[in-house]
């Protein structure tokens, strides 16, 4: 059975992906710590700031993200999950870029008990 925890991670993971697609930043970047990091292949690990402006430039871009959630586990007031993701992004003139893989996520519990996203490992790629 599926704790309350558990649950909540799940959602946001919902959320994170709801908010993408709507081009809800302010909504995303409410969903992860302010010292997050994450790692992608191909660049240096970013934070934060970095991720705003990449997803401020993403604005007119439909991103349709398709999550399977294989794994939360809650430890404490960490969690971490893993994810199978496929994200389509559209931009306006109608060019589309698939990415697939896998993201490996790591949560904190706020002083309120809340989840917020703290690491994201994403090895997306051109799909195969």
């Amino acid at each position: 059975m599926m704790n309350h925890d558990e649950q909540e991670i799940r959602e946001l993971i919902a959320s994170w992906n709801e908010r993408s697609a709507s081009g809800d930043v302010d909504g995303v970047l409410a969903l992860m710590t302010d010292d997050v990091v994450f790692s992608v292949v191909g660049r240096a690990p970013f934070g934060k700031a970095e991720f705003a402006a990449m997803a401020r430039d993403l604005q007119g871009t439909r991103i349709d993200a398709r999550a399977k959630i294989l794994e939360v586990t809650v430890c404490g007031d960490s969690a971490w999950s893993r994810v199978a993701l496929q994200v389509s992004m559209t931009k306006q003139g109608g060019e589309v870029m698939t990415r697939e893989g896998h993201v490996m996520s790591i949560y904190t519990r706020q002083p309120d008990r809340h989840w917020l996203l703290a690491r994201d490992a994403n090895l997306l790629g051109p799909p195969k």
